[in-house]
């Protein structure tokens, strides 16, 4: 089987490193980056076989994988007139309904939207590594609506990597993903910038322990991806920045107010999320 990969970053070049572990039968992986540095990486990291342009991979893959930004997939998939005839497409895009109302009628039977819950902040095939998405979530949206071969071969190799599938409508994973992902970056933009807003930064950072370097870790994310991601999820990162909102205006009212006990029974609330992942 040959697997042409476009995106080689940390998703992409993960996803060819769990492949190369996990996948017994022979495969050829091959791959190509708008960034000539990536492709060579790539290469030297032994992520992919061999560097090829898109027109190229598209011709000779049975599997192809795309690991862009949302803009660029809706793009591409414009452009795949010459694949095989059996040929399976799978996109990692972060936000699925967009992407889905973009496919051309004449490839949607060859196309699986799927959605990978796993990252870091490093970005660049040196990001990537094999175990990333290993016991990972991965959602696959309106699969009725994919070619039979395409969604078990699509199944069969997110298993096959250790990933656990879920299934949903593209509208539904754009919903939740807005609160389990794209506001949670927001959030992450807007504690660190307060922090950089004053004028004494340094010494703050100083006192920084692991309360603030976690929630601002996601700040290190892709500037450019996370503004792309929010521009397609508009409309449900700001219905669930307002529901943040009114619960941070809540917490201080009852700061504010002194209301001592009501915020305990506040924070003991939120603390009850975390036992559904118990």
């Amino acid at each position: 089987m040959v697997v042409g990969i476009i995106g080689l970053g940390l998703i992409g070049g993960s996803f060819a490193l769990s492949l190369r572990e996990n996948i017994k039968e022979e495969i050829m992986i091959v791959g190509y980056d708008n960034n000539p540095l990536h492709a060579k990486e790539a290469l030297d990291l032994k992520i992919i076989d061999s560097s090829l342009s898109k027109d190229e991979l598209k011709k000779i893959a049975d599997l192809i994988i795309l690991a862009i930004p949302v803009s660029a997939i809706k793009d591409e998939l414009k452009n795949m007139q010459n694949i095989k005839k059996n040929c399976t497409i799978i996109d990692f895009g972060s936000t699925k309904e967009s992407i889905v109302q973009s496919v051309p009628n004449e490839i949607r039977e060859h196309f699986v939207a799927a959605h990978p819950m796993a990252g870091t902040e490093y970005s660049g095939p040196k990001a990537a590594f094999g175990s990333l998405l290993k016991g990972k979530v991965v959602v696959l949206c309106d699969i009725e609506d994919s070619g039979e071969a395409q969604a078990e071969l699509a199944k069969k190799i997110f298993n096959t990597i250790g990933m656990k599938i879920v299934y949903m409508s593209s509208k539904e994973h754009d919903r939740h993903a807005a609160f389990i992902s794209h506001t949670p970056h927001i959030i992450s933009y807007a504690l660190a910038n307060s922090v950089i807003s004053q004028e004494d930064k340094k010494s703050i950072l100083t006192l920084a322990a692991g309360g603030f370097r976690d929630m601002s870790r996601l700040a290190k994310s892709s500037p450019s991806m996370w503004r792309d991601i929010v521009i397609e999820n508009k409309e449900t990162v700001l219905k669930s920045i307002d529901i943040f909102e009114k619960e941070l205006l809540k917490a201080k009212e009852l700061i504010k107010s002194e209301s001592w006990e009501e915020l305990h029974e506040w924070m003991k609330n939120a603390s009850s999320l975390h036992q559904l992942f118990d």
